[in-house]
């Protein structure tokens, strides 16, 4: 079984509870229709889980299949940089079939995000060396296609349906809830 290798940091986009028993970490592509078709799932799940479970989102885009990826990926690091990192993160999903530079731009001025800015950053690759480092982080761990996801830190090769994921959890929180009673 693959183990995440690149630990959990402050860099790290994160959503739920962060003392949750559960990580769920993503590797993903912003224009790899099978993580937009994942994206609603993992919303459910978090939400389904409550304080059970936190979600990781790491870039890893698949640039030679899917062109627009890598900058999609750094816009959405300029929009973490400026505290919406999520709202940008469902939107480029929800435009996939539609991404340009232009639908890039105009999503980030609907999250009235600076434009010029954010055009600065992307010609200058300012954000590039997260995006790097995120798909670094999964080549090690054994990542080779998108969706890829972990669970408490052991790759979930398993399908990415709410069903699916949800036994993951399940599993992962009855394995975390064992060691809290060990160690209590």
């Amino acid at each position: 079984m693959a183990m995440l290798k690149a630990p959990l940091t402050p860099q790290d986009h994160r959503r739920g509870d962060p003392d949750a028993p559960v990580v769920l970490v993503e590797y993903g592509d912003y224009q790899c229709p099978y993580c937009a078709a994942a994206e609603p799932v993992v919303e459910s799940v978090l939400r389904g889980f409550g304080q059970d479970v936190q979600g990781v989102f790491r870039h890893f885009p698949l640039s030679q299949v899917h062109p627009l990826a890598e900058m999609a990926a750094q816009a959405a690091e300029f929009a973490g940089a400026h505290g919406a990192f999520w709202p940008m993160h469902t939107a480029l999903f929800a435009n996939q079939e539609k991404l340009s530079l232009p639908v890039i731009f105009a999503i980030a001025g609907a999250l009235n995000l600076p434009q010029p800015a954010l055009r600065v950053a992307l010609e200058a690759g300012t954000y590039g060396g997260k995006v790097r480092d995120d798909f670094m982080g999964g080549v090690r761990s054994g990542v080779n296609g998108t969706p890829c996801f972990f669970v408490n830190g052991a790759r979930h090769d398993g399908g990415y349906s709410f069903e699916a994921l949800s036994a993951a959890v399940l599993a992962a929180r009855a394995v975390a809830g064992a060691v809290d009673e060990e160690a209590g």
